[in-house]
C-alpha cells in the first residue's frame, strides 16, 4: 500500500484567529513620558480588563493601590504621584502571573528633562524630542543618542521615519541648566490588522495548497490505477 504524500504549508493561518497573546496586551501610560520632575502632576496607567497596574521599584514590586503613592482609581487604572525622586518599572499582570511589557518612568532632580516616550514609538512614526525645564520652559538644547552628538543646538530634534536602528539611549545637555537623565527609546513593529494578516498568509499559502491538491489527486489516480 502506498503512503499519501504529506506538504507543510509555509505558513498556519488558523493561528490568527487563536485568543490575544500577551505581548497583545500593553501598558497605557497618560502622559506618554519617561522623564518627569519631582512634584510635577501624577500620570495615570491603566491595562485590559482583567489585569492589574504593577510596578518595582528599588527591591520593592507593588500592585496598583498598595502604597500611598501608587492609588487606584478602579480595577484596571492607576495613579503614580511623584512627590519623591525614584524610577520605577510599571507592567500590567493577571492574576495567573501573564506580563506585559514594561515601561520605565524616572523622576528628576536635574535641571532638565528630556521629553521622550515612556512607551515603545511605532517603527515609520514621527518623533520629536526637546529638552524641558521644570517651569515648562522647552530651552534650546544638545541632543545626543548613544554618546553621539545629533546636531546643532536647538529647541528639538526630530526623527523621521522611526526605525529599530533609532533604539538606544537619548539624552539632552543645556549650556545652564546640565544635562538630563539618559532614557531608552524602543520602537516596536507596525502590526497589520488580523484581516490583513489573514488575507496575506492566504495568498501566500494559495499556490502551496494547490500544488498539494494537484499532488495528493496524481496519488489517488496512480492507486485506483494498480
Amino acid at each position: 500500500m502506498k503512503t499519501a504524500p504529506v506538504a507543510l504549508l509555509p505558513g498556519v493561518c488558523v493561528l490568527l484567529l487563536s485568543a490575544p497573546t500577551v505581548s497583545a496586551v500593553s501598558l497605557s501610560v497618560s502622559p506618554n513620558l519617561q522623564q518627569v520632575f519631582s512634584g510635577s502632576s501624577p500620570v495615570s496607567l491603566s491595562c485590559d480588563d482583567g489585569w492589574t497596574v504593577r510596578r518595582t521599584r528599588g527591591n520593592q514590586t507593588d500592585e496598583c493601590g498598595a502604597a500611598a503613592d501608587f492609588t487606584r482609581l478602579d480595577e484596571s487604572l492607576c495613579v503614580q504621584d511623584f512627590k519623591t525622586t525614584f524610577t520605577a518599572i510599571y507592567w500590567c499582570e493577571t492574576s495567573s502571573g501573564q506580563k506585559s511589557d514594561d515601561v520605565t518612568i524616572s523622576v528628576s532632580e536635574k535641571g532638565v528633562i528630556l521629553e521622550i516616550p515612556a512607551l515603545p514609538v511605532t517603527k515609520g512614526s514621527n518623533l520629536t524630542l526637546r529638552c524641558r525645564l521644570s517651569t515648562g520652559e522647552t530651552v534650546a538644547a544638545y541632543f545626543f543618542y548613544s554618546g553621539r552628538l545629533l546636531g546643532p543646538r536647538n529647541k528639538e530634534h526630530t526623527i523621521s521615519n522611526v526605525q529599530q536602528s533609532n533604539e538606544g539611549f537619548y539624552w539632552c545637555a543645556t549650556d545652564l541648566s546640565g544635562s538630563s537623565a539618559h532614557s531608552y527609546l524602543r520602537v516596536r513593529a507596525n502590526r497589520l490588522p488580523v484581516s490583513v494578516e489573514m488575507t496575506q498568509c492566504i495568498e501566500e499559502n494559495y499556490e502551496a495548497v494547490v500544488d498539494l491538491t494537484a499532488e495528493c489527486a496524481l496519488f489517488e489516480d496512480s492507486e485506483y490505477s494498480e
